[in-house]
Formats: structure tokens, C-alpha cells, sequence
């Protein structure tokens, strides 16, 4: 099933797709590269990825030297 790109680089998503998918007004999308260089569109779930950093918070306390922070966010044994 083909679509048309507007000047504006927006395309319709054919009715059937946003069925099967659950996507309505106000839905997010994901585009995604597959490992064959197909695109791969998905319903977004909404949620933000955690941060990388989001497990470390709290654990660097005062006093603690800079080679020691380092060394926590590399992941390195204390």
C-alpha cells in the first residue's frame, strides 16, 4: 500500500495499519531501522527511556573525591 509525502514530508497512515496498531488522534509513533534497512513503524508506548544515569542517583554522596564519582558511573569495583 503506497502514500504520497507532502511538501511538508507527512504521509497518511493508511487506515488498516492504525487499526491494527491501535493508533488514533493524539497517538505516538516510533520509526525504527531494521537490521534488513526496511523502516519498522510501532505505537509508542508513551514512556520515556530511563536514564542511563537513573540507577546511580542517590549513591554519590559528600566527601566523595572526583576519581571515586568516576569511577562509579564507569561501573568499576570500589
Amino acid at each position: 500500500m503506497a502514500t504520497r509525502v507532502t511538501s511538508k514530508g507527512q504521509v497518511t497512515i493508511p487506515k488498516p495499519f492504525r487499526d491494527q496498531l491501535g493508533i488514533g488522534p493524539g497517538s505516538q509513533v516510533a520509526f525504527r531501522l531494521a537490521d534488513d534497512g526496511s523502516v519498522v513503524i510501532e505505537k509508542a508506548d508513551g514512556s520515556k527511556q530511563p536514564s542511563r544515569f537513573a540507577g546511580l542517583r542517590g549513591s554519590a554522596g559528600p566527601g566523595m573525591s572526583t576519581d571515586e564519582i568516576m569511577a562509579l558511573l564507569r561501573g568499576e569495583p570500589e
